[in-house]
């Protein structure tokens, strides 16, 4: 009874995902925030795109001969690739590159997770909670940028529609996926026209396409080759629009994750040791989470779990891996699980007991596996000519951003991202116009 339990909850979890995520949203106008200016300061700043590309796995753009990308990185930066954080999963990830924080040190924790304080469920596919700016550690780039007296604009990005801080960009949309792509470049075509006064600094603009195949083709699939080359399209698109309006902008274009081949035939069924009445269970097909009601339960179980385990790990929050910046010491708003179970690539859980679960998933421990890497390529005024830098954690990517724009970060914020990216890739006096 209790496997069914576990089946029951997760089947409804990924029910009302679905039906959130796949389903677009009604509201397809621009939200504007009214009443702010460009300072006369900020005015003079340069200008960032940010480019994601969601599930554009780090060898990509060359495995695809996406040639528009391929050239255009060879203006600027190119990375062997970027290492997200763990868990290498959308929602943290995107927020991880523009807070400059750890999942656990942001709150993001996961797409979906528990809230012991809350007592209640974040989700992606919960429209209310991804809205809702209290569940955002940190002060995101576009919270810095409006706070500065400079104004942003988001085409999507995590968490830009929810007030973090009060705060929203000046310019912004409600995730849907009604509005076709060249309407979403005419968009940013249109804020970089405005009155200095009135123009975003900082824009934002996300692609889902290459995710989507990925989960459902694997990373090697005719599907994905054929979304890698509408992405390598649409960014050469949006470059060539931008460039009719006759600013100097700086391009930065990245992923969130990678891609893998999973194992679809021996899938990792509910563990025996757990009991739905001792527990409160949050987790996907790569990272599973358990949250004991009493904290009694949580040695014995683990114990169990530890007996039976089979192509998965299983840790205590006090003994997870520092690597993985995931554990006790990192919990800075207790949302990580009293006990965690982490499947061996290429594993996947299958806590729902479906026939059949996606042959692509992502989430794995990017320091171990390869395929968790992310796509990094930047060009414009900002960018050293032609160069080629190693891999790096996506969190600096937040400080580079936050040097080019001029922003001050907030110390209280205790950003994990440094200054190593933009000393390595920005040109002196970056900020200048």
């Amino acid at each position: 009874m209790k496997k069914l339990s576990i089946a029951l909850l997760l089947v409804f979890a990924c029910l009302e995902g679905f039906s959130q995520i796949v389903v677009p949203v009604t509201d397809t106008a621009q939200q504007i925030i009214a009443g702010r200016k460009n300072s006369p300061a900020q005015q003079k700043k340069p200008y960032v795109i940010l480019i994601s590309a969601d599930g554009f796995r780090w060898d990509y753009a060359d495995r695809y001969n996406a040639e528009n990308l391929i050239r255009l990185r060879k203006q600027g930066v190119a990375a062997a690739s970027m290492q997200p954080s763990y868990p290498s999963v959308t929602f943290p990830n995107h927020y991880a590159m523009v807070s400059g924080l750890y999942p656990s040190h942001s709150g993001l924790v996961n797409n979906s997770f528990y809230d012991r304080d809350r007592k209640e469920f974040y989700s992606m596919g919960n429209k209310k909670k991804v809205a809702d700016g209290s569940w955002y550690g940190g002060s995101p780039l576009w919270v810095l940028a409006e706070q500065q007296q400079m104004k942003s604009a988001s085409f999507y990005w995590v968490a830009s529609e929810a007030a973090i801080k009060e705060i929203r960009p000046s310019y912004y949309y409600i995730y849907n996926e009604k509005i076709n792509t060249h309407n979403r470049i005419s968009a940013v075509v249109d804020w970089l026209k405005l009155p200095t006064d009135e123009r975003p600094h900082l824009i934002t603009f996300y692609f889902p396409q290459v995710d989507h195949a990925g989960h459902l083709h694997t990373p090697e699939s005719p599907e994905v080759a054929h979304e890698v080359h509408y992405v390598d399209s649409a960014v050469n698109e949006l470059y060539k629009a931008v460039k009719t309006t006759g600013l100097n902008v700086n391009f930065v274009f990245v992923s969130d994750h990678g891609m893998t081949k999973v194992n679809t035939e021996e899938q990792i069924r509910i563990p025996a040791a757990i009991d739905t009445s001792k527990f409160t269970i949050s987790g996907d097909g790569i990272l599973v989470e358990l949250y004991a009601k009493d904290k009694s339960s949580i040695q014995p179980t683990y114990d169990e779990l530890k007996k039976e385990a089979k192509n998965y790990q299983v840790y205590l929050k006090t003994n997870v891996p520092a690597r993985l910046h995931y554990g006790t010491a990192d919990d800075r708003h207790n949302r990580i699980g009293d006990i965690l179970l982490i499947p061996d690539w290429p594993m996947v859980f299958n806590l729902s007991n479906r026939k059949t679960i996606n042959p692509g998933w992502h989430g794995y421990d990017p320091t171990l596996i390869k395929d968790m890497h992310a796509t990094f390529y930047a060009w414009g005024p900002a960018f050293k000519k032609h160069l080629h830098i190693k891999t790096f954690q996506n969190v600096d990517v937040f400080n580079m951003i936050s040097r080019i724009l001029g922003l001050k970060i907030n110390p209280l914020d205790k950003v994990d991202g440094t200054a190593k990216l933009a000393d390595e890739i920005l040109v002196k006096k970056a900020v200048k116009k």
